[in-house]
């Protein structure tokens, strides 16, 4: 009997003291489980694998496998944590760089790449790489224009110009926060056009011709300029209550009606386009007038264009137009494929042309 009960205080004494790191309450995976699965495993990886299905969590954080198993970390695993803080904190702020934020612990050796320029300074922007950026062509004819020719296109056309109506009063000369609230809208029809083309795709078993990739990068081509013009204006609250109204409507209405007709959806983004580039024509006019101060151009539209290190808000504004005159072209292109009674994998998508 006494031998019964000091052997039952034993095992309590050894259950209270191992409790917290095999009987956690975030585990996952039983003991039997885990010894079961730690015989099928090599022994060096044992215990980081107990670790990863049943840590337990100590300060808010994820305790290393070796603080269980052995009380210390191997220096190779710090080495390597070390490393991964270190990629992970480059970048400016308004580039979604974590500079200043403690580097992501995982265990899925998924580590950022070190990306450095030509000229051997890190690249600090993660919204986008070195192999995205371009130089706009600033060639491109900027007075083409598109005469409605069917019923349909008279619709998408004076849809387009009812629409400037109510905007140009209420952002009237403040070409800024029009920029802004114009690339909310614009990078939309790409993005709806992409990913309908996309379900196509896997609905009939077929390639798109490049289409879906052509389209996505006029989308994030669109967002790129929206990342620009908000380093120059500050939106205040109201303005950013209607891009969260206006991007609500014209993004089901516009999803509805590229469902209904392609070619009266790419049509009305080609008159978009052209209003675009008459907005940004008179931004350029002001200040060239000296309305609007020429400041500086944001640092990621000077990566992003190649533009060189002293340009300004002008060049900026130079090189957004002429995307704008790109995606013009690009649409009205796809419009006239679907007029002739084709489909757009008939004909070569202008990737990369922006």
């Amino acid at each position: 009997m006494m031998m019964s009960r000091g052997g039952a205080k034993a095992a309590k004494s050894l259950l209270a003291a191992a409790g917290p790191r095999f009987f956690s309450t975030t585990t996952t995976v039983s003991s039997h489980e885990a010894l079961s699965a730690s015989r099928l495993l090599k022994p060096e990886v044992t215990s980081a694998w107990i670790w990863r299905t049943r840590a337990p969590t100590i300060n808010g954080g994820m305790r290393f496998a070796s603080t269980i198993t052995l009380g210390e970390k191997p220096k190779e695993e710090e080495a390597n944590q070390k490393k991964t803080e270190n990629d992970s904190t480059g970048g400016a702020a308004g580039g979604g760089g974590n500079k200043g934020e403690k580097g992501i612990a995982s265990y899925w050796g998924v580590e950022p790449n070190k990306i450095t320029k030509e000229d051997g300074s890190d690249w600090k922007w993660n919204c986008f790489r070195p192999w995205e950026t371009y130089q706009a062509d600033l060639t491109i004819d900027l007075k083409k224009h598109h005469v409605p020719t069917t019923f349909l296109d008279r619709i998408a056309y004076w849809t387009v110009k009812s629409l400037r109506w109510p905007t140009d009063l209420f952002f009237q000369r403040r070409y800024g926060c029009r920029a802004m609230m114009l690339e909310t809208v614009a990078a939309v029809p790409g993005m709806v056009g992409g990913m309908l083309l996309h379900c196509k795709s896997l609905r009939r078993f077929e390639q798109s011709g490049g289409w879906i990739k052509a389209l996505l990068e006029e989308a994030e081509n669109e967002r790129m300029h929206l990342m620009t013009f908000m380093e120059v204006a500050k939106p205040k609250w109201y303005e950013r209550a209607l891009v969260i109204t206006v991007q609500g409507v014209f993004f089901n209405a516009y999803f509805l009606g590229y469902l209904i007709s392609p070619k009266f959806a790419h049509r009305m983004v080609g008159y978009l386009e052209e209003e675009a580039i008459h907005s940004y024509t008179e931004f350029l006019k002001e200040l060239d007038k000296g309305n609007i101060e020429n400041v500086p151009a944001p640092a990621i539209a000077i990566d992003y264009w190649r533009l060189p290190a002293n340009a300004t808000l002008r060049d900026v504004v130079m090189v957004v137009r002429a995307d704008e005159a790109h995606h013009r072209d690009v649409n009205h292109f796809a419009s006239d494929i679907h007029y002739q009674g084709r489909e757009l994998k008939e004909a070569p998508a202008p990737i990369g042309y922006h």
